[in-house]
């Protein structure tokens, strides 16, 4: 057996406490990009978790059993995120892996899991497609947001609602999944009767991307669809705007965008996610927010994903008891439905056949200002996952 130690992640990203672990707890091992280019995304999906279950311990942990966490930073690099999941594999009192970084890294991780029957929570990145329905890996489960198709026809039917002759531009980065989801947005905006002038699609180390809006804006586009990460969808919309665009831009929701709204202050630039925004007030983000007070270096606005993930995984050890083992947990993982008190619209739901969860609720977010703060512009609406 390898010798357990703990990885807790501090305050500042990067810097771990090792400590020996308590022959009796419950084990998890997160792998996430904690200094990477993704760390504003997956770091604070990360510090979530860690703050999460350092509460949950301070109350008793649970079953009467604390949890551990270890932590190690993969950087969104495959290799490094290979040899973080083979130490973990390899721990016989590790239950479930946490990965929290980007798709790149899932390969080795899943092999990994498979070779040693580990489960692994898929937490603030893109769902693999092994979650869905309606045969999914029975190891591998998600809680993050992203449903890339059902996500972009979700934005062409609120757009169509709001416009009916709207005339649509298209933008994503250049990576297999947000080009593909767009792909799937003009198919499915021209079977609606849109009017789709094309699709721009921007590599990941763009500098400019003023030629980029360029195109959108003299194809005639008064609105423009993003599904892509952060960077591709607010530095095109700027572009936009520096070009005399008066159209409306509608982008998915990443844990930054809450932030950005504030900062950005423009009407015309709206979001739509599967994540309550902290704006909302609703007591589950009152205690987020009095909870990660001065425990994180991200704005606590940017823990949503974490807290769901580790909310999930509460309930999911609390049903598979003590003693436990990788089997055992991933069984009651199987059918296991959460209630997130308003961080979504409704439950995560797992089922035999469903490891993402039955149904998605999107709420879109806009800029009133009039009133100088963030707007909900439409309610929770409710979409089946088949």
């Amino acid at each position: 057996m390898i010798k357990r130690s703990q990885l807790m992640l501090a305050a500042v990203l990067g810097a771990f406490v090792s400590t020996t672990l308590a022959a009796d707890s419950y084990v998890l091992g997160l792998t996430g990009d904690l200094t990477g280019r993704d760390a504003a995304n997956s770091g604070a999906v990360a510090d979530g978790i860690r703050i999460y279950f350092e509460r949950v311990n301070r109350t008793g942990g649970i079953n009467g059993h604390k949890v551990e966490v270890l932590v190690r930073d993969n950087q969104s690099e495959p290799s490094r995120a290979a040899t973080d999941a083979q130490t973990f594999v390899n721990n016989e009192d590790l239950l479930l892996m946490i990965t929290a970084s980007l798709s790149s890294t899932y390969a080795p991780t899943i092999s990994e899991s498979k070779r040693k029957g580990v489960p692994v929570l898929f937490a603030g990145g893109v769902c693999p497609r092994e979650v869905f329905p309606p045969k999914p890996d029975p190891l591998l489960f998600c809680t993050s947001g992203y449903a890339a198709e059902t996500d972009v026809k979700f934005a062409v039917d609120y757009i169509q609602s709001v416009q009916k002759n709207a005339t649509l531009g298209l933008i994503s980065m250049a990576i297999p999944i947000s080009r593909g989801s767009i792909d799937q947005a003009a198919e499915y905006a021209k079977s609606k009767g849109m009017k789709v002038i094309g699709h721009e699609s921007a590599p990941p180390p763009t500098a400019n991307y003023t030629p980029y809006a360029t195109k959108l804006k003299e194809g005639g586009a008064d609105w423009v669809l993003s599904w892509a990460p952060w960077v591709t969808q607010v530095k095109t919309f700027e572009a936009l705007r520096q070009l005399g665009w008066k159209g409306n831009f509608i982008s998915y929701g990443h844990n930054v965008a809450e932030e950005e709204l504030k900062r950005i202050k423009d009407p015309g630039f709206l979001v739509f996610t599967t994540n309550g925004m902290f704006s909302d007030g609703q007591p589950v983000h009152k205690d987020v927010l009095a909870t990660a007070e001065g425990k994180t270096k991200f704005p606590i606005t940017y823990l949503n994903e974490g807290w769901v993930a580790a909310m999930t995984l509460e309930a999911a050890l609390k049903k598979a008891g003590w003693p436990v083992n990788r089997a055992k947990l991933a069984s009651a993982m199987d059918g296991l439905s959460v209630d997130l008190r308003g961080l979504r619209g409704g439950p995560i739901t797992w089922t035999k056949t469903n490891h993402y969860r039955e149904q998605l609720y999107y709420r879109v977010y806009g800029w009133d200002a009039a009133g100088n703060r963030i707007k909900t512009l439409k309610d929770w609406t409710s979409r089946e996952v088949k």
